[in-house]
This record gives C-alpha cells, sequence and structure tokens, in this order.
C-alpha cells in the first residue's frame, strides 16, 4: 500500500469492519450484529455463577506473531473485567520447550490435548486462516468437545473460516487491517459481555 493517506487508512478499516463477513458451523451466513450476540453470549456462558457452567470452563486462546498479541489481550479482558478463566497458548517456556523437542507445527496442538475439555471455548485467531499450528489445535480442541470461535482473513476460502461454530472474517490481504479489525471484532465481544453482565447485576 505505496503512499498511505491516514484518512483513506481509516475509511477502508472502517469498511472492512462494518463489512465483516460472519458464518456459522454449518457455512450459514450471519448478520455481523448476529454474530456479536452470539460471541458475546459464548463468552459469557463461561462466567462463574452461569447456569449450566461446568466448574472447570475456560477460555482458550491462541495466535501467532500479532495475532498471538491479539490474544494475549483478550485474555487480560476475560480475566481481569469478565472474571472468566482464560489461558493463551503463547507463554514462552512451554512454547519453546514444545517447539525445540517436537516441532513448532505441533506446539498448540499438544497444549490443546492437554487442557481443552467439553464446555470449554478456544478462539482461534490467524490472519492467513492457514496456519498449520492454529488448524491442528483447533482439530484437536473440537474433539474434545471446546466450541469454537474463529477469526481469518485474507482468502475468503482459507481452511480456518470453515472450523469453528462462530467464524468471523475481515476480506483484506493486508496485515495491518486485518490484525487491528481482529482486535477491534474481538475487544467489541468483550465489551459488550460486560455491558451485559452489568446490566444483568442492575436488574437483580
Amino acid at each position: 500500500m505505496p503512499d498511505m493517506k491516514a484518512e483513506s487508512y481509516f475509511q477502508k478499516l472502517g469498511e472492512l469492519l462494518s463489512g465483516s463477513e460472519v458464518t456459522g458451523g454449518d457455512g450459514a451466513p450471519l448478520s455481523l450484529e448476529e454474530g456479536m450476540s452470539e460471541a458475546t453470549a459464548m463468552i459469557l456462558s463461561l462466567a462463574p455463577g452461569e447456569a449450566g457452567r461446568s466448574a472447570l470452563s475456560k477460555a482458550l486462546l491462541i495466535g501467532n506473531g500479532g495475532s498471538a498479541a491479539i490474544v494475549s489481550h483478550v485474555q487480560n479482558d476475560l480475566c481481569k473485567a469478565l472474571g472468566i478463566p482464560a489461558m493463551v497458548f503463547n507463554e514462552p517456556p512451554l512454547l519453546t520447550a514444545l517447539a525445540n523437542d517436537d516441532g513448532y507445527e505441533t506446539a498448540f496442538r499438544q497444549m490443546a490435548e492437554l487442557w481443552a475439555r467439553p464446555g470449554d471455548l478456544l478462539l482461534a485467531v490467524s490472519s492467513s486462516g492457514k496456519s498449520g499450528n492454529i488448524l491442528s489445535a483447533v482439530e484437536a480442541a473440537s474433539y474434545r468437545g471446546c466450541r469454537v470461535i474463529t477469526f481469518s482473513g485474507f482468502s475468503p476460502d482459507n481452511p480456518l473460516r470453515r472450523m469453528g461454530d462462530l467464524n468471523f472474517y475481515v476480506a483484506s490481504d493486508f496485515y495491518g487491517f486485518v490484525e487491528v479489525a481482529h482486535m477491534a471484532l474481538a475487544h467489541f465481544v468483550t465489551d459488550n459481555a460486560l455491558s451485559r453482565k452489568s446490566e444483568g447485576k442492575e436488574n437483580l
């Protein structure tokens, strides 16, 4: 994107955000509002005190590079603002041990096999939607009964986009747009969850 102009950059970013595509596990399209509402409900189902919640239910979050920074931010919001148990797979000691001994491609999958349980929620973020270690971890978590929300971009037929119970796709092949859009989408979900949780307390 040579000679970028701030106004056109932010205009394009806004268009990509509002035009984010959402699909369910069966591939059926959802409106952005429907997708955000469903994602918020999935997050809130992990909150302590929610009916039907397992005492061990938690959020698992995975991403590489910039996407790892995004999921770390989301983990912070889930734990601190919402009181929801959440863990990321990018802690250096274990990640580097697994990657060094068995290869980076399998590191996230091994963590999913170790920690994923029925009732958990996995958030998988990948700009390309093609990162092998992400796809393998999603497969392992799904096999263990986890619900999955994916965030992807680049090619509209990327494999990650077809693997979640809920899938958000940003139609751009520019890392900056995709990563900022993913962060904004995820932030809306946590902000919306906090708002709904606060409304529930006020109505008690």
